[in-house]
């Protein structure tokens, strides 16, 4: 065995790519390069033989089974016959069996690198005029995904506590990080339900050196604690947050800065918290500077609110209280990503039996997002528009809408396509729709099946019985 090359790997991309590119709907062969994913499997070492399901093929099969409205490992293998014969070589069997297992084997941050390099290639492309006041807003926000409920998964992310054993399903938080100017998915962590605060925070410390010093955090007020702070300022990092509500806020102290925005010290809390080392405590410093603004929400026929946002933007010149006031705003882009990503991406249930393939499932599910928001960009570059403007469920309609016409196009033809498709996607435009308020609730009655009290396993044994 040894490892394949990477111009191996890229001339394999380049014989899959258009075959499931075409299965998927999506123009990728300017999205993800073969290039992209050859370096993906050679920094994490795969080892790949020339068989059916080599790392290449594996992994542009996932991506198309994802896309999917039939996200079955049935239809994925059929898609991989229909490759195969494209190329002129004999078929492989229908059985999912060794499909499934070969998705088993390919590394996790193969994955991993994919997404991170697809959001990484095309934000270095982006106008400086799509940035904050030359910083880089990025948008943190968590979720949780929930899985078939098998032992294996239950292991490694059980079920919350409040739910009777057999009665729940494993349930996963994830904590995502994406661009405020183009909505790319950039980092991903996993973690079990240990609580309602406690994995949220330990995973937004591993996401601390992700973050580059042009970059500026926005996130909930979960995350607005003095270490978590202070650690992000060691960095260079910026944020902008709402004040923990443990927290008091006083107006009359510290250095007034404008109505309902002064600069106040945080002194550092006498204890070492327990995820940190002393050596790391000693040495960071005995306070803050921290810049409190209060923010107004007014919505007709309702009480006039009132937020504080956090933020480490001292200079009132650069960074005067109301453009702050507009950018904490924008933080609500981080439900509409997840949404996208879970619901127009459909991945509110997983399918994966396995931890691993679970995470890999959002892994890929997060791939095919960023592709979609890849293309959304160019569309805005193009056009001189800005790519929060684009609906993303508007150009996923159109993608598979010019999919016939992609693939059966002659090479010359393309770039009149691309332009064409372009052009169908700005027409679906999101409107600025500040202050909706939507309820939460279902008009459509569900169907009247009676609730499973017990686990599958005992009520079908039950039934049998009663037969």
């Amino acid at each position: 065995m040894r490892h394949c090359k990477q111009g191996s790997h890229a001339r394999q991309m380049n014989r899959i790519r258009q075959q499931f590119a075409q299965a998927d709907g999506l123009p990728f062969s300017d999205v993800l390069s073969p290039e992209t994913v050859a370096q993906a499997l050679q920094a994490a070492g795969v080892r790949d033989h020339q068989r059916v399901y080599s790392a290449a093929t594996v992994l542009w099969a996932f991506l198309s089974q994802v896309m999917d409205d039939d996200q079955s490992c049935r239809a994925t293998v059929m898609r991989v016959i229909a490759y195969l014969l494209s190329e002129g070589r004999k078929p492989c069997s229908s059985e999912t069996g060794a499909y499934c297992v070969a998705r088993a084997l390919l590394p996790e941050a193969v994955f991993a690198e994919c997404v991170r390099q697809t959001a990484l290639s095309q934000e270095a492309q982006i106008p400086p005029e799509w940035m904050w006041k030359e910083l880089h807003p990025k948008l943190l926000d968590g979720t949780t995904a929930s899985m078939p409920d098998t032992e294996k998964s239950q292991a490694e992310y059980p079920q919350p506590s409040s739910q009777k054993k057999g009665l729940g399903f494993p349930l996963m938080r994830v904590l995502a990080v994406f661009s405020l100017a183009t909505g790319l998915l950039h980092e991903l962590r996993f973690s079990a339900f240990k609580g309602k605060y406690q994995s949220e925070l330990g995973m937004f410390r591993e996401l601390w050196d992700t973050f580059d010093p042009s970059d500026l955090v926005l996130a909930d007020r979960l995350f607005c604690s003095w270490f978590e702070l202070a650690m992000l300022q060691r960095r260079g990092v910026n944020i902008v947050m709402p004040l923990h509500q443990r927290r008091d806020v006083d107006f009359r102290r510290g250095k007034r800065l404008g109505p309902g925005d002064h600069v106040v010290e945080w002194p550092k809390p006498s204890q070492c918290p327990d995820w940190m080392d002393q050596a790391t405590y000693d040495e960071l410093p005995d306070k803050l500077l921290m810049r409190e603004i209060r923010v107004k929400i007014e919505q007709p026929g309702f009480r006039t609110e009132e937020i504080i946002v956090v933020t480490t933007l001292l200079d009132v010149e650069k960074y005067p209280a109301e453009d702050v006031r507009q950018l904490y705003r924008a933080r609500w882009n981080a439900e509409l990503d997840l949404r996208s990503l879970k619901e127009t991406m459909h991945m509110d249930v997983l399918r994966g039996k396995s931890p691993d393939i679970v995470r890999k499932e959002i892994w890929m599910h997060a791939l095919a997002y960023n592709l979609i928001r890849t293309v959304i960009a160019q569309a805005a570059l193009t056009h001189d528009i800005l790519p929060r403007t684009i609906s993303f469920k508007g150009t996923l309609q159109a993608l598979k809408a010019f999919q016939p016409q992609l693939a059966e196009a002659a090479p010359a033809e393309l770039p009149r396509l691309i332009v064409a498709l372009w052009k169908a996607m700005v027409t679906h435009r999101v409107a600025d729709r500040p202050g909706r308020v939507e309820p939460r609730a279902k008009k459509r009655r569900p169907k009247p099946y009676p609730l499973l009290m017990q686990p599958r396993a005992e009520a079908r044994i039950a039934l049998c019985r009663k037969a």
